[in-house]
């Protein structure tokens, strides 16, 4: 692909009106920061959500004072499991990581003064947050949130009131804000992906590219493929529920003695092959960023090149590929065929490969490195160690026979959250520390972040760890009271143990949100360039000006990771850095 020269984004200029600047703005810098405090937001509600949870497992019999009735229903509890997997997985997980960061620093990284299209940028933010809001309404009204969980699977989630509490407008609108989200994520890629092609500046190749602007353009052709299907799939669900169809509902279904005539035909399978060839790529969508970001910081603060650069960039595009050819290990229990589940075993394992390059390069880039352990270095290891932990679980979940065993205990809860949330929530953190000075031109508290940082790292651990071993002995997931299971009764001294974790974890994020808040106004003023970095976001002031670059035209002249060059003045060169021989400094 060719790079361009002088290229303007740019078919606006910088607003004036606060409304124009900070609410409806076209800058992508601003659209990043909203992004990211939607997600910064929806992740304060998830961990609220899941308090309520953990308090619900250990103390059943508790009486809340803002639950109707005082003790928590079972249905109120699955409502929780629901809500909380839906606001966690697509307004964290998929928002911050890419719509925030990418949206903020893509541009950037290659040269570019914005995005491809400012106007659907904008969109797609505001299609983001009604979304959110769509969602949340399922909270208040009649009936309540929905309770098939956040995979939703039919006929629970297809037949409306009949099937349970929350079943009725609430589903109805959680498949409605899950729709609306789906558009926004399919306008943004298209935006990610135009941008990266069409707008890098000269000299700016595609082995020149900072791994980070890798990990999100593939993100973007990940969400462009897989969110366009779940959309599909929603549509079809709201047909179901509003329209009379059967595209997944079964003729013969009996719901409190009642036999459902009014449809026939339909396969609750359809939706989870629909919504699982959405989901797995999904798992990608979350941690592709983060492994983007974890590689740009081990680089910098090692002052050593990535290892194996090409060798990066194709395991982030083979995890990209692969990742929509194993849905179907999410079905194992479902009655495939044993050929089918073999096959799907062969690509789960396979998909390990590109990981393991990942992982023993991002070692390969530690190993003799200069290495500074600042907040953003502790959680780019964290967020190495969490995905080699929750990876390595999963391949006992990649064996069919195993997983038939494993699928509904609390193991498979424990491997998620590993590999998925907690991982690309350390990748998220990791980017806050490293790009904060950037974004806000002030400096975190260090030392405040590592208290953060120790707290959380050790906090997931003693939540997530041992819920493997309450999946191996068979405890189940999804179950709102278990006291009564006699099995199970020795080891309520370890859900105690995980409900206390999870406190102390929760009550660290506070930490975190008054660093990041009261550092806006009183922390430290950052310098242009505080890490020392080579890529292009740091040969800008801090925060950048509405066009990035001052209207300067930029040209790179090397790869993103020059450190420890020998026989260089300094332990890094910047990629826009003139080489010496054209009279520029080496």
């Amino acid at each position: 692909m060719a790079t361009h020269e002088g290229v303007s984004a740019h078919a606006h200029t910088a607003p004036t009106g606060f409304l124009w600047k900070y609410v409806f703005s076209l800058d992508h810098k601003v659209i990043g920061i909203q992004y990211y405090f939607l997600a910064l937001l929806s992740v304060f509600v998830g961990m609220a959500l899941s308090l309520l949870m953990r308090l619900h497992l250990v103390w059943p019999a508790m009486k809340l004072p803002f639950i109707p009735g005082g003790i928590m229903k079972p249905e109120q509890y699955l409502a929780l499991v629901t809500m909380h997997g839906t606001i966690m997985v697509f307004m964290v997980l998929t928002t911050a990581p890419q719509s925030g960061f990418g949206n903020y620093f893509l541009p950037i990284e290659i040269g570019a003064e914005d995005m491809a299209f400012p106007i659907l940028n904008m969109l797609s933010f505001w299609t983001t947050f009604v979304s959110l809001l769509v969602i949340l309404a399922a909270f208040f009204v009649e009936g309540g949130a929905p309770i098939a969980g956040w995979t939703s699977y039919p006929p629970l989630s297809a037949v409306g009131d009949a099937s349970g509490p929350g079943e009725g407008l609430g589903q109805t609108l959680w498949v409605i804000g899950l729709a609306i989200f789906c558009l926004a994520s399919l306008i943004g890629a298209l935006n990610f992906i135009t941008t990266t092609v069409d707008l890098r500046c000269k000299g700016m190749s595609l082995m020149r590219m900072p791994l980070t602007v890798w990990a999100w353009l593939v993100t973007a052709i990940l969400g462009l493929l897989a969110f366009g299907v779940l959309l599909a799939a929603c549509g079809l669900l709201l047909l179901d529920r509003l329209a009379g169809t059967s595209f997944f509902i079964p003729g013969g279904l009996v719901f409190t003695d009642t036999v459902m005539t009014a449809h026939e035909g339909g396969s609750p399978l359809l939706w989870q092959h629909l919504f699982w060839f959405f989901g797995h790529p999904e798992v990608y969508i979350a941690i592709l960023p983060g492994m983007g970001v974890t590689s740009h910081i081990l680089s910098n603060f090692s002052r050593k090149p990535v290892f194996g650069y090409r060798a990066m960039v194709a395991a982030i595009c083979g995890i990209g590929f692969l990742g929509f050819c194993v849905w179907g290990h999410h079905m194992f229990v479902s009655g495939m065929s044993p050929y089918s589940g073999f096959a799907f075993s062969l690509l789960t394992m396979t998909i390990g490969v590109p990981s393991a390059i990942k992982t023993f390069n991002w070692l390969g880039t530690l190993w003799g490195g200069k290495i500074t352990f600042t907040c953003a270095m502790l959680f780019a290891l964290g967020f190495v160690s969490l995905f080699v932990t929750g990876g390595l679980s999963g391949l006992f979940l990649a064996q069919p026979t195993l997983d038939l065993y494993f699928h509904d205990t609390f193991f498979v809860v424990a491997h998620f959250h590993f590999v998925m949330g907690v991982a690309a929530i350390f990748g998220i953190f990791g980017g806050t520390y490293f790009w904060y000075p950037k974004m806000f031109g002030r400096m975190l508290n260090e030392g405040i972040g590592k208290v953060h940082f120790w707290l959380t790292f050790v906090g997931v651990y003693c939540i997530f760890m041992p819920m493997h071993f309450l999946g191996l002995v068979g405890r189940p997931r999804r179950y709102a009271d278990l006291s009564g299971v006699n099995f199970l009764a020795p080891l309520h001294n370890v859900e105690y143990f995980i409900s206390i974790a999870a406190f102390i974890t929760i009550g660290a994020q506070f930490i975190f949100l008054f660093n990041f808040l009261y550092c806006l106004k009183w922390g430290k003023k950052a310098e242009e360039n505080p890490w020392r970095g080579t890529t292009l976001e740091w040969s800008i002031p801090s925060p950048p000006p509405f066009d990035n670059f001052a209207g300067r035209h930029v040209q790179v002249y090397r790869g993103a990771y020059e450190f420890s060059v020998p026989g260089a003045s300094q332990d890094f060169i910047p990629q826009d850095a003139v080489p010496e021989k054209e009279g520029g400094i080496h």
